[in-house]
């Protein structure tokens, strides 16, 4: 009788105390997100809230409580999320391609470990920055602080910052110790945790008839749809076939063997919607909470409002731009060239000078339609959805940048449980015990 793969999970004693760690983790994470800052009136907050949602105001600060999973708007220990650590790391990883020196002191020994500990030196930074633009969105709250304003902005600044470097540990735990990548697995939790809030506001917009149910049966097609189709473009790879002829170390001669080095439609997977979310949320947030004393800063975060053709067309850009930088930083073709050249390998009918320009134009090639399609689905179901009058909730979760996160995070998680369960020589989670790719 074949082994159910659920089973298999749980027998494998490694595997099983890792999910149960990292579901121990995120339960934590989620505890964290309704703990609130001290000195908030929690009753003025929930009626601002409340008043917010029902007049349909929309702004930045509905998409920074999504990604939060509702810490925003709970004022919540964790309200800053785990943006302010991305954000630095796209700073670092800027850095070392601008600077030669800090990119010479990376590859050291231990080098690695200096880059790390100066990206969580910088995340205290850019949280003190964000913590006081987020500690003066208070002031437009009626009645919510229970202490004085000074007293406030400092315990607050403080909290925050604690809570997002305690959240940075925590993904880091996850992964180290855990199922999957910590910090993606964070973002996950929080989109996910929104979906009861989600559907509870479609049935109640159906019965009070604002919406149609033709039209909610159409978008959850369309849902489907674009999760099939994110699905195939993760799983879809180049296959580039490499040839290694007979060699010789020390007294072992090694025969000839043909492999192939696979290059997927998306090598990021799921970095560039997570770093385009990122860089445009750090300037609206701070235009938004300060825009109350600063008029040019309110009137930017309305230009470049969530969902607006400004935001719009820098979100595809940023999107199109880190799917090349994070390819370019992973992928490196000058150094998998030297390495198939230093183990005696070489590309069938291609020159071995030649070996980088082929890898190169054929990166280029595969990154460039990968990186539109992950744009295209990224903004196209917000839009759409945004046309049929859907709530701000359910909307912002079937639109492209969520179910991005979610499928790459699940397709990522995946692997990395039918990697241990194949390593314990069980079947896995899937037919023939492997993750199906499409090739091209």
């Amino acid at each position: 009788m074949a082994n159910n793969p659920l089973t298999d999970i749980f027998r494998v004693k490694d595997l099983r105390n890792r999910i149960l760690f990292t579901v121990f983790v995120l339960i934590i994470f989620r505890l964290g997100a309704n703990l609130p800052i001290p000195g908030v009136n929690i009753n003025a907050l929930r009626l601002y809230m409340a008043a917010q949602e029902t007049t349909g105001t929309v702004g930045i600060t509905d998409y920074l409580d999504f990604f939060a999973g509702g810490a925003f708007r709970n004022f919540s220990i964790f309200m800053l999320g785990i943006m302010p650590y991305i954000s630095m790391s796209i700073i670092m990883q800027l850095l070392l391609l601008v600077f030669p020196k800090l990119k010479k002191i990376s590859e050291e020994e231990g080098g690695r470990k200096k880059i790390s500990k100066i990206t969580r030196y910088g995340t205290v930074a850019v949280c003190l920055i964000q913590g006081f633009a987020v500690t003066a969105y208070i002031d437009q709250i009626p009645d919510a602080l229970t202490m004085g304003r000074l007293a406030y902005t400092f315990i607050g600044i403080l909290t925050v910052t604690a809570g997002t470097i305690f959240l940075m540990w925590l993904g880091e735990q996850i992964t180290q110790r855990g199922i999957g990548n910590g910090i993606s697995m964070i973002i996950f939790a929080g989109i996910v945790s929104r979906i009861p809030y989600s559907l509870y506001a479609v049935i109640t917009a159906i019965r009070s008839g604002e919406l149609n149910p033709v039209f909610v049966i159409v978008i959850f097609v369309m849902f489907v749809v674009v999760v099939t189709l994110v699905v195939y473009e993760q799983q879809g790879q180049r296959k580039i076939p490499v040839h290694y002829a007979k060699r010789v170390v020390g007294r072992k001669v090694y025969g000839a063997q043909n492999t192939y080095i696979p290059f997927k439609i998306n090598p990021s997977g799921v970095i560039p919607v997570i770093f385009a979310s990122s860089v445009l949320i750090f300037p609206l947030q701070i235009a938004q909470n300060l825009g109350a004393q600063i008029n040019w800063l309110s009137r930017f975060a309305s230009w470049l409002r969530p969902r607006g053709l400004p935001y719009v067309i820098s979100y595809t850009l940023l999107i199109i731009f880190f799917a090349y930088f994070y390819t370019q930083v992973t992928l490196n073709p000058l150094e998998i060239a030297r390495n198939i050249r230093e183990n005696g390998g070489s590309i069938p009918g291609i020159r071995s000078e030649k070996m980088e320009m082929y890898l190169s134009c054929i990166l280029n090639r595969i990154v460039l339609p990968g990186a539109i399609f992950l744009a295209f689905i990224a903004v196209i179901p917000t839009l759409v959805q945004t046309w049929f009058q859907f709530p701000r909730s359910i909307a912002m979760l079937m639109g492209g940048t969520s179910l991005l996160i979610m499928v790459g995070v699940d397709l990522d998680t995946m692997s990395q449980i039918e990697g241990h369960l194949r390593m314990h020589h069980h079947e896995g989670l899937v037919r023939r015990g492997k993750l199906r790719s499409r090739n091209l």
